[in-house]
């Protein structure tokens, strides 16, 4: 009964197939939740896969109907003491489109192939092979131990790649049945394939619309060129006020005031990662006096996604009456999304573009930022178990330069909120050819295993005083968590 064992298990499950042919299994069940015939899958991906899953490990498992009419939810639960920690863990059985027919060599999204590392199918990156890392360990400290030696609650959605509808009104509806003392789950990438990584919370994403209507029609350039103001040129010109020609942002209203001390130490030797197919990073875009990774998930970014005015694909010689640009604010905790909209109202009007209008888009999803100290007890405690299994220090990001649902737990719940990714950046999640590494998910089930055997070790597996330290200082803030 010892933590090798466990890593032992869990390895030789991967090299005989067994996890191979869960993840199969599970892949084949075509859960798109952007398209609505798909809703049976949904519910039968939760019903007749990941529940007698569950039963077989102990869970108390019941399917929530969404408060908000999309798919289901699941939420499973084993207590074993209400005296012991509380874990809950997160993962969405939906998955983006297939899109049968644009896989390389004749793929099918829906059936599992192995070409060398990769292993391609969709939902093998997100994240049907990540919670199946993770429910793979789980029940291997049950197999070693007999028990976990923590409490565990586990929240499965089925709209997570449309936006989460319902699960932050779901959430607040079962707060005490959710509670517990920290949240691990997995989802995104490693900052590289072949590092350990950790993150702690995610940027928050606000969409928004630039426009500027100054008349009907359009009006011919060489009657009227030069005594008409031009739509396009204002607006290009109200946008060069925001974010100037090398990507900094111009509008102090919507960025952070500085990048924290710890956040910073943690990113210090942080790279980007440029695998195949990545573009190269442009060192010198952006806000002055940062670091590359620092700009992507410590600060805040102004981003134009798309810009019309005229017909670009029929060009006339004729001043449009119109232009509007579709813009992105990424931003991180600590700066508050309300206020970005009336900040780009003044700094327009302070500068001379009244006649542009600012508009939410109304089609973001609502997450908002949210930062876990890189300091905090639980992140020292992690560091150092992710460190004991693989021998390597995992990379620690403050939070992603992304977007997932992570207040609901960090905001909502209180939690500190640590995501252990078992997928890397090349791994075209949302494209075809979607696929997971065979090494980094071998490694990601000895991650889990350990950190799991280590949660329901009396002394956290503590392995030297300063881990100690992080242990107690945990065990200092448990609280009840309703499990009783």
């Amino acid at each position: 009964m010892t933590r090798a064992a466990v890593i032992d298990r869990l390895e030789a499950a991967f090299d005989d197939g067994t996890f191979l042919a869960d993840l199969a299994r599970r892949v084949a069940i075509p859960t798109e939740s952007q398209e609505p015939g798909r809703a049976p899958e949904l519910h039968r991906y939760l019903a007749d896969e990941l529940v007698p899953t569950l039963d077989a490990l102990g869970y108390e498992t019941t399917i929530v109907a969404n408060p908000s009419g999309h798919g289901p939810f699941l939420i499973a639960r084993r207590v074993e003491d209400a005296a012991l920690p509380t874990v809950l863990s997160y993962g969405h059985a939906d998955v983006v489109r297939g899109m049968e027919g644009r896989w390389a060599e004749g793929g099918d999204p829906w059936t599992l192939r192995v070409d060398g590392d990769r292993v391609y199918g969709r939902g093998v990156a997100d994240n049907k092979g990540q919670h199946s890392v993770n429910l793979a360990a789980l029940a291997a400290v049950l197999a070693v131990r007999g028990r976990l030696g923590f409490n565990s609650t586990l929240l499965f959605e089925t709209g997570e790649e449309v936006g989460s509808p319902g699960l932050h009104d779901l959430v607040a509806t079962h707060r005490e049945l959710l509670a517990a003392d920290v949240f691990i789950a997995s989802d995104g990438p490693r900052v590289e394939a072949n590092r350990p990584t950790l993150f702690l919370g995610a940027r928050g994403a606000l969409n928004l619309v630039l426009e500027v209507v100054l008349r009907d029609g359009a009006h011919h350039s060489g009657n009227w060129g030069g005594v008409l103001a031009n739509p396009g040129v204002v607006l290009a010109n109200a946008i060069s006020s925001i974010v100037d020609g090398t990507g900094r942002v111009r509008v102090p209203g919507i960025l952070p005031q500085e990048v924290p001390a710890s956040v910073r130490t943690a990113l210090a030797d942080v790279p980007i990662e440029s695998g195949p197919g990545a573009p190269a990073v442009d060192a010198d875009w952006g806000e002055p006096g940062l670091t590359p990774i620092e700009r992507l998930v410590a600060w805040n970014t102004f981003e134009v996604l798309a810009f019309r005015t005229g017909d670009p694909d029929r060009p006339v010689n004729a001043i449009p009456p119109a232009a509007v640009a579709h813009c992105q604010i990424r931003y991180t905790a600590g700066t508050d999304a309300a206020t970005f909209l009336p900040a780009l109202r003044s700094h327009l009007d302070a500068h001379g573009f009244a006649s542009v209008t600012v508009r939410d888009a109304g089609d973001a999803p609502l997450w908002e930022a949210t930062r876990l100290d890189p300091d905090h007890p639980w992140v020292r405690w992690a560091v150092r178990s992710v460190e004991r299994t693989t021998g390597t220090a995992p990379a620690v990001l403050p939070n992603l330069g992304g977007s997932l649902p992570n207040d609901a737990f960090a905001l909502l719940l209180d939690l500190p909120t640590i995501w252990v990714p078992h997928s890397y950046g090349a791994c075209a999640q949302h494209a075809p050819d979607e696929h997971a590494l065979l090494s980094v998910l071998r490694e990601g089930l000895t991650v889990m295993g350990g950190l799991f055997w280590d949660l329901g070790d009396p002394d956290g597996g503590a392995t030297d005083a300063e881990h100690a330290k992080s242990w107690r200082a945990i065990r200092a803030l448990a609280r009840p968590t309703g499990v009783g």
